[in-house]
């Protein structure tokens, strides 16, 4: 495609270099496509294409684009209208009416006049001639004597390639009438100014780009092929309305059209041309120069707001470090996590503007005062309900991790934006207040509140759509996040070799593509039926680019997801519109925790209560992390308790005697004793009141829990006896071994009694194990492993004295 018409340009970001940018954007291929010709600056829209086609009328040998269901072109539908007759039989006699596409010259050969219509081929000269002579057409052009004209030359509208009228005027037959009505409006109309901005007559599907500036041009271009690209359907009744509103405006850009001078379809078209381009021109090494940055320049969505940081200093650090950040972040959170994090520090910059007198603008004179102001602050907005704990702690947090990688980054060398800030000026980690203990209810969903959800899912399909549903489905029998379930290719659904169904789908928080998971029958009936459901939908697309869940607006081919956004928004209107869930004991449940995420709980603790071991369960949640899935369940109440009678049932007394209460009895006061009536100590519980009152800090056998009356301890401890055994024995070997005097040697040293009772702790314990059957013995050591995961780490071995803590507080020694 030739673009000699785009001068060379040296300045970049001119509109000259911008136009020469677009026009090198658009592919040669779309070109063609189009039938761009670019010396007419006419467009032809192809015909039957899904994006960008148009229907040709059904009367036979009618060229015009017909509109609405009946597919019949303006001036044949009114014929139809007409006649009242069924449209099959109005069909076999039909003939094409009105005018036909364009202005078409006259039939008598070398004459360059326009035709009047399809009735009158001829041009007016020679019409009236054909009349005057009672000759047919045919008759007429094969007269010996019939003279050709040459044409009157063309239409002074700019936009308009059509013929004058005649001698004495200047404009074609449409212009002239349209002239004359704008004259009719306004009598001292400017013609000049008319004759530019006058849209052009409209010819079938051609699009005419005649009288626009350059720029326009090529905006509209290259943002109808990356429309095209994105299987975005363009109407091209609603692209002639654009160009011609740019036109009329005569605007160097389409940027500098006002949108209210658009009507709602042309304003969507014109914005989303504008979308494409703005792309193409983006760039990091602009965008960061930006306040408000668009994240696309880094490949993500939305924008990135760094308004309320109003310091110049830490907007720049905050900038920096959101570029050296972004790269190392995946999925699709990475822009709401920065924002949070600037989102943080724009509160520390609100503490400085308004609690310094300099508003934090010098950061030489700031200190750790100012620091002790803005967590203040923050713990005042907590005591007034403005934030919660867990929003104060995260944005200490966030601030603190800020702040420290700025520094590594080196902007406080001399030169960068903290080069003049003091080393005070810092978060420390004692600033961040400790964590509530998370809740033991979980954020799973009980049984009986699933059992209500799945049984009101035709509701969720009325309300919203077959899609919706699907998605919630998926989500409940395979504990994906939503994402991942919306993204899912046409193609997921495999075999192993052993022939059951495995769910193939991307971790796409983790950028972890082409996992898999084993996923029972029914729901691989469910991907089954949607698969035939999208294939009929979208019969053409290729496979490999099909979604299993296409989205259901612009997406004529099926290539695009529906957004768990949309799925979320459909899912909280759902159950809102529900009525109360009831827990099984008749008690209302929140509604507020059921969410689409907490579906992935959900299934972590289906699968816990079923008995999955901790590793396997890991690698169904396709976590990397054995702490990132045990967050994602708690041990059930009835395994626990369980758990706990197996255990309690091979209970020993310090002396390693076994305990022989009445069953009934034990067990109860096992399950009150782990609530309220002991205290872990290494190696087994204490049962003394004071120390339990006292959250084991009052005891004053501290370190000899062996030789305590109210120590207990049973088979799930038999590793931290065996350990505390073994660490015994290696500190009487070192310490017979030091340099030391003997009563210090003999101080430090454990007593042999004490050895002899932990041996034969062990021993009793380990016979009193061997005693059960292969089974019993398999199902306490089940036991034993889900008590030892829930219980509360308490450190091992003998009482050690380290260095001591230095205190580093600014202003004070260490002496």
């Amino acid at each position: 495609m030739s673009r000699t018409s785009i001068a060379p340009v040296q300045e970049p970001g001119s509109s000259d270099a911008i136009t020469q940018q677009l026009a090198e954007s658009v592919e040669e291929s779309f070109t063609k496509l189009i039938s761009w010709d670019e010396d007419l600056r006419m467009i032809s829209m192809p015909r039957d294409h899904p994006m960008l086609g148009w229907r040709q009328c059904r009367v036979a040998a009618c060229e015009k684009a017909a509109g609405g269901r009946q597919g019949l072109c303006a001036a044949c539908l009114l014929r139809f209208r007409d006649q009242s007759l069924p449209m099959e039989e109005y069909l076999k006699d039909a003939t094409p009416s009105g005018r036909a596409v364009g202005s078409l010259a006259c039939q008598v050969p070398g004459c360059d006049r326009q035709w009047r219509s399809r009735q009158y081929p001829l041009c007016w000269r020679h019409d009236r001639e054909q009349q005057v002579k009672g000759l047919s057409v045919e008759e007429y052009l094969a007269h010996p004597d019939i003279q050709s004209f040459p044409s009157f030359g063309v239409c002074s509208v700019a936009a308009c390639m059509r013929s004058r009228e005649g001698w004495a005027t200047q404009y074609c037959i449409a212009h002239r009438n349209q002239l004359r009505a704008a004259r009719a409006k306004a009598p001292d109309l400017d013609e000049g100014l008319w004759q530019r901005i006058a849209a052009p007559v409209a010819e079938n599907a051609d699009i005419n780009l005649r009288a626009v500036p350059e720029l326009v041009v090529w905006q509209i271009l290259y943002g109808l092929q990356e429309r095209t690209k994105m299987d975005i359907k363009t109407k091209y009744g609603d692209l002639r309305g654009v160009i011609n509103t740019a036109r009329a405006h005569q605007v160097a850009s389409l940027e500098d059209l006002d949108p209210e001078a658009f009507g709602v379809n042309y304003r969507m078209i014109r914005n989303s041309l504008l979308r494409f381009v703005n792309l193409r021109l983006l760039s990091p090494e602009t965008e960061v120069k930006k306040v408000v940055w668009n994240a696309a320049a880094f490949g993500l969505s939305g924008t990135i707001n760094f308004t309320e940081v109003t310091q110049p200093w830490l907007r720049e650090a905050a900038q920096q470090w959101a570029l050296d950040d972004m790269p190392r972040r995946r999925g699709h959170s990475v822009r709401s996590v920065v924002q949070s994090h600037v989102s943080s520090l724009a509160r520390l910059s609100k503490s400085l503007r308004v609690g310094r007198p300099d508003k934090g603008e010098s950061p030489s004179l700031l200190g750790r005062d100012d620091i002790v102001f803005f967590l203040n602050r923050l713990k005042l907005l907590e005591e007034q309900g403005e934030i919660s704990l867990i929003y104060r702690i995260r944005i200490i947090r966030y601030v603190r991790r800020m702040l420290n990688r700025m520094r590594t980054l080196g902007l406080a060398r001399p030169g960068g934006p903290l080069a003049s800030l003091p080393h005070d000026f810092a978060l420390r980690p004692e600033d961040t207040p400790d964590e509530p203990e998370p809740e033991e209810r979980g954020r799973d969903l009980p049984p009986e509140i699933m059992q209500q959800l799945c049984e009101a899912l035709p509701q969720l399909e009325e309300s919203s759509s077959s899609l919706v549903r699907f998605v919630v489905e998926m989500l409940i029998d395979t504990g994906r996040r939503p994402e991942e379930i919306t993204s899912l290719a046409w193609d997921c659904l495999e075999r192993d070799p052993d022939g059951k169904p495995v769910l193939i789908y991307d971790n796409i928080k983790r950028n972890r593509p082409g996992r898999r998971l084993p996923i029972p029958e029914p729901t691989a009936e469910l991907i089954t039926r949607q698969k035939e459901w999208t294939r009929e939908r979208f019969p053409n697309t290729p496979v490999k680019e099909l979604k299993l869940v296409p989205s259901p607006r612009s997406n004529p081919m099926g290539t695009r997801s529906l957004s768990d956004e949309n799925v979320s928004e459909k899912h909280r209107y759902w159950v809102r519109s529900l009525p109360d869930l009831r827990l099984a004991d008749g008690t209302e449940f929140d509604r507020e925790r059921v969410f689409p995420y907490a579906y992935r709980h959900t299934y972590a603790q289906r699968h816990a209560d079923a008995g999955v071991p901790v590793d396997a369960l890991r690698e169904l949640m396709d976590h990397i992390q054995l702490d990132t899935t045990q967050s994602y369940y708690r041990v059930g109440d009835e395994r626990r308790r369980e758990a706990v009678e197996r255990v309690a049932a091979m209970q020993f007394d310090h002396r390693g005697n076994r305990i022989w209460r009445a069953a009934q009895a034990l067990l109860d006061s096992e399950h009150a004793r782990r609530a309220v009536g002991s205290v872990s100590v290494p190696y087994g519980i204490c049962t003394e009141p004071t120390n339990v009152a006292a959250a084991g800090q009052d005891c004053p056998l501290r370190f000899r829990c062996i030789g305590c009356g109210h120590f207990r301890t049973d088979v799930s401890y038999l590793p931290d006896l065996e350990a505390y055994l073994a660490d015994l024995l290696r500190s009487r070997e070192r310490i017979a071994a030091f340099a030391a005097e003997s009563w210090a040697k003999a101080e430090a040293l454990p007593s042999d009694e004490e050895i002899s009772k932990v041996r034969r702790l062990i021993k009793r314990v380990r016979a009193d194990l061997g005693d059960l059957t292969p089974e019993e013995k398999a199902q306490v050591q089940e036991a034993v492993a889900l008590v030892r995961r829930t219980r509360r780490v308490v450190p091992l071995g003998m009482p050690k004295v380290g260095p001591p803590t230095l205190d580093v507080h600014p202003g004070r020694s260490a002496s």
